[in-house]
This record gives structure tokens, sequence and C-alpha cells, in this order.
């Protein structure tokens, strides 16, 4: 599965236009980590736990928009963009969308 944030992809042609996929997560902060993040503030520095967070939530929906893209018979998703938004307190959304495509 080709997965990019462009619109083509050079070398490639797209022959059929399958529409938006998206994938998405909500994850809730840890107290290990809202304590060490916590202790981070004091001397500052990169919060670790809250990267690793992020980063896993990323590619859980990611990997989610790749299986919906996959089951209507896309090869590639294209112009992927990520959004974040606050569900509740404590609580995140990480959204990930672009469109299913067919290319040669």
């Amino acid at each position: 599965m080709i997965v990019s944030n462009i619109e083509i992809i050079p070398g490639k042609r797209i022959t059929k236009h399958l529409g938006m996929v998206q994938g998405n997560t909500v994850r809730t902060k840890h107290l290990g980590r809202d304590i060490m993040a916590g202790l981070k503030n004091i001397v500052g520095g990169e919060l670790v736990g809250y990267t690793e967070l992020l980063n896993d939530a990323r590619q859980e929906a990611t990997d989610r928009m790749i299986e919906q893209a996959k089951s209507i018979g896309a090869n590639a998703v294209l112009n992927v963009r990520f959004s974040t938004s606050s569900v509740s307190a404590g609580a995140a959304e990480l959204f990930v969308y672009g469109t299913a495509v067919v290319v040669d």
C-alpha cells in the first residue's frame, strides 16, 4: 500500500478514485506518564511517554485507514492528513484521512 501526503505519485497513473478513507483512535493519559510529565515541567525536556503515546496512536490510526482502503480495493492512499482533537479531559483523538485510489 502506497501512503503519501502528496496528490500524485511520480511515475504512477491514477486509474480509479475510490473516495475518502479514514482511521482514528482515542487515547487517554496514563497516571504514570502524568507524574513523569509533571516532573519534566519542573526541569524541562521532552515528554518521552507522551511522544511514545502519540507515535503509537498515529500508527494505529494509519493502520485503520489502510485497512479501510484495502477493503474497497485501493492500492494507494494519497493526500494523507493528520488531525488531533480533545475529546474530554485527559482524552484526545488522533484522526487520519486521505483519498483512496488505484494506481498503475
